[in-house]
């Protein structure tokens, strides 16, 4: 049984009411200490939390004499600085700042943005151009944030979801305090600390983790665009090394793109032995990532220790649980047939196994592993849902009060209420939560639950051409049953002489084989074919509902018989 833990303060940041609050302290008492500074390969710009804090009031007076307290704004900002300015402004002005990605970039962002506008009804998009106009009037005058109530809604943090219907999360000032108070106390993050990061700000992980909570504590983030980043990773490394950052949050997909992709010839100067701590926060954590990016950047005084594995969700406003500060990440191996049964077991003489990546013991919030259908709570070592309960729970979605109630106002089969059902499934083994997948993604193949991060796992082993390329595996019901099926990204020139056809029946034959169960379907596509958020998870939902319509665009699709009958035609490129 879980025990509800109150954050009390914590390093930094203790006592203060609000996320502004506890940035106008430092703005008053440490004016030219640098907020945030923005690097690019051209230029960088640093703005101290004095210059901050007066741009803040500025832009918050804009928006004060153009939207009513209460209405939505759309922060839709370039990376830089400007977004802080926003977000701030928002704040100020007693309004609700909307994250988005930045207009005109792509298609899919493009209707994104459009959708989450409609949804939340936006008075106003905040761009570049509007942000620098309305910073001009700064004259260090007037101007305080809003009076909040710890359960105000401070913002909207619209989930990347497995479909193209985002909900909008209604993170509350009380919940965004309790959270950042969380992480400082129990990751030791204080004034004194530099971060760094590259992810984008409409982002959860970006936006709390990598901005407000520095920005909340009192420290410097150092930021960086994600498209630097995506075209030459060593520039998130060498932008650690520079400054010294102790503190850099990324998804696994990050640190794997590192590791396979730098030569020694790009990192032979790197000096990574002050990042202390190195989070990755995707779930679930491949354990082969975290060790081919120790191994990798070892040279470079990179510490295994610092690894620090999490879970989190935007519906906690960020983090749940995180691993021990300055020890190597609880990696250990369990019984593959347990797991397929519900259990995590340790593994018997000549046993198959999986490994998993512990995620920590959750510290200041009541995690419970329960049924999803009966409410119960699960034993030690038994998988069920994980459902959190505390205070950096957010209020629930924008809107929607019936999957409200549903999601976020669950009660135990014990009659406990006020928990939110995460649709994760984990356990808990030594206090150590260990996360195993989504429960709407699990698929069910003759009484054996398999996990699709595992199938996908095993197919990219199996051939080089699909090494560190994303796939998404799920279940397609045909009839009475679930039939696999996985959609591969390949390289056209990776293809062979073979060409698609054979490559594709073989890799079928082998993860059949691997599994132990028949594989329903294989369908090789091109690069970008494979949906994902923007934190790098594979919305596998989304891409079961693309294939059935028959909309990626295959180099080769092998399929049974039985599951063409129930999918539209799958297309051929031209």
């Amino acid at each position: 049984m879980g025990a509800t833990e109150e954050v009390q303060g914590g390093p930094a940041g203790a006592g203060f009411r609000s996320f502004a609050d506890g940035f106008r302290a430092t703005a008053e008492e440490q004016p030219e200490r640098v907020a945030v500074r923005f690097c690019t390969a051209e230029r960088e710009e640093a703005v101290t939390y004095g210059a901050l804090e007066a741009t803040a009031r500025a832009v918050g007076r804009w928006i004060g004499g153009r939207c009513a307290p209460g209405e939505r704004v759309l922060l839709s900002l370039s990376p830089g600085t400007g977004f802080a300015k926003a977000f701030l402004g928002c704040l100020y002005a007693g309004v609700l700042p909307v994250p988005v990605p930045a207009r005109g970039t792509y298609a899919r962002q493009e209707a994104r943005i459009a959708a989450i506008a409609a949804d939340c009804g936006a008075a106003l998009v905040l761009d570049d151009d509007l942000v620098e106009s309305a910073q001009l009037p700064a004259d260090g005058g007037g101007g305080t944030p809003a009076a909040v109530a710890p359960r105000t809604v401070a913002f909207l943090q619209y989930t990347s979801g497995s479909t193209d219907d985002p909900k909008g999360v209604m993170v509350s000032h009380g919940a965004l305090v309790h959270n950042i108070r969380l992480l400082a106390r129990n990751q030791g993050w204080h004034s004194g600390m530099t971060w760094c990061s590259w992810l984008p700000a409409h982002h959860d992980m970006g936006l709390i983790a990598m901005l407000l909570a520095p920005l909340h504590l009192g420290g410097t983030v150092v930021l960086m665009s994600p498209t630097d980043f995506l075209k030459r990773p060593v520039s998130w490394l060498r932008l650690i090394d520079r400054y010294g950052a102790e503190v850099s949050c990324a998804p696994d997909f990050a640190y794997d793109l590192c590791a396979r992709k730098l030569g020694e010839e790009q990192t032979a100067d790197l000096d990574l032995s002050r990042w202390r701590q190195a989070l990755n926060g995707a779930e679930p954590i491949d354990p082969a990532t975290l060790a081919r990016f120790a191994e990798r950047f070892e040279s470079a005084g990179f510490r295994r220790e610092a690894l620090t594995p999490g879970y989190g969700l935007a519906e906690a406003t960020l983090c749940v649980s995180s691993a021990a500060v300055d020890e190597p990440p609880d990696v250990r191996l369990f019984d593959a047939a347990g797991l397929a049964g519900g259990v995590l077991r340790p593994p018997g003489p000549d046993a198959a196994t999986v490994p998993l990546v512990g995620c920590g013991a959750a510290r200041g919030l009541d995690v419970r592993i329960v049924g999803p259908d009966s409410g119960r709570e699960r034993p030690e070592g038994t998988i069920g849902e994980v459902w959190v309960r505390g205070g950096s729970v957010a209020l629930g979605y924008w809107r929607r009060p019936e999957e409200t109630a549903r999601v976020f106002e669950a009660v135990t089969a014990a009659g406990e209420g006020g928990f939110l059902r995460t649709g994760d499934l984990g356990a808990r083994v030594g206090g150590e939560l260990f996360v195993t997948g989504r429960l709407k993604e699990m698929i069910s193949v003759r009484g054996r639950n398999l996990y699709p991060q595992d199938i996908e796992r095993e197919l990219r082993s199996l051939e080089p051409a699909f090494h560190g390329l994303p796939s998404a595996a799920f279940g397609v019901p045909v009839g009475a049953r679930e039939e696999i099926v996985v959609v591969q990204e390949v390289r056209a020139r990776d293809l062979g002489d073979e060409g698609p056809e054979a490559l594709a029946r073989r890799a079928r034959a082998a993860l059949s084989a691997r599994l132990g169960v028949r594989v329903g379907g294989v369908v090789l596509v091109r690069l970008g074919q494979v949906r994902r958020t923007t934190s790098g998870k594979v919305q596998r939902t989304l891409m079961r509902t693309l294939f059935r319509a028959g909309t990626p665009q295959a180099f080769h699709a092998v399929l049974d018989p039985e599951l063409r009958t129930v999918l539209a035609p799958v297309r051929q490129p031209r």
